[in-house]
């Protein structure tokens, strides 16, 4: 019957995530000469109709963040990367403070809203096939997000975990972000679940996942060396996912 309904669902969940992506590209078109405000609230709007977009199909998003964070230093916030829709939930967990994204250049052309939004509203696009521009283009990027005091947001895996199962961290752009922000604060999350609604493709999105973004302590990088920091956040993501996974019943 889960199965029947899933089958059922996906296409009035797509029909509504791609509805979303259309209206607020045209939104962010129109926004943007108005101004880096006006642009910034387009988006966060885009990100909340994404994520409401997923109720169609019964997912359950838990958003936690029981720490307060600073709110006049930059951030460097750093998550593991299990689908296309972490992306949405970190811009609405921390769009109050200015969600930038390192993203692979292939996503600067050909989706509605997404594309657009990497171009015009901070990000920066990496090529993953030139490890030194990369590393440049972050290095810079870290420069504009310590200036203006956002905050950076990157998946160190470098791609998604479509099975769930956390991978290495690729340290050297996530190494090279922290040292180009020396006053930032470093936030780890934990997200867990949002694998499962790619599990099969989207054929069909399975119906009633359980996703949860977690909000983990901050870390403050005084009187710690970058490689300590990042093994550091690592390490605490890993630790939050296991802990999450037990506490379900999962392994």
């Amino acid at each position: 019957m889960r199965n029947a309904i899933s089958w059922l669902l996906t296409p009035l969940h797509l029909a509504s995530f791609m509805a979303v992506l259309l209206i607020f590209h045209v939104a962010q078109v129109l926004a943007l000469p108005f101004g880096y405000t006006a642009h910034k609230r387009v988006v966060d709007y885009l990100n909340l109709g994404v994520l409401a977009s997923l109720k169609i199909i019964g997912t359950r998003i838990v958003l936690s963040c029981e720490h307060a964070l600073p709110a006049d230093v930059p951030l460097v916030i750093v998550a593991n990367h299990q689908s296309m829709y972490d992306i949405p939930m970190l811009g609405w967990v921390f769009r109050n403070h200015h969600p930038k994204f390192v993203a692979k250049v292939e996503l600067a052309r050909g989706l509605p809203s997404v594309s657009y939004n990497l171009r015009h509203g901070g990000s920066v696009l990496i090529d993953r096939s030139d490890a030194r521009s990369a590393m440049r283009a972050i290095q810079k990027f870290g420069k504009v997000v310590e200036e203006h005091r956002y905050a950076a947001c990157i998946f160190p895996e470098g791609t998604r975990a479509r099975d769930g199962v956390m991978k290495e961290f690729n340290l050297a752009g996530l190494l090279a972000l922290v040292r180009a922000t020396p006053s930032a604060t470093i936030v780890p999350v934990a997200i867990d679940g949002s694998w499962e609604l790619m599990r099969y493709r989207m054929r069909p999105i399975p119906f009633g996942v359980h996703v949860k973004c977690t909000v983990l302590a901050p870390i403050s990088q005084q009187e710690k060396s970058g490689k300590a920091v990042v093994s550091m956040v690592e390490e605490k993501i890993r630790e939050a996912l296991r802990d999450g996974r037990s506490a379900d019943g999962r392994s």
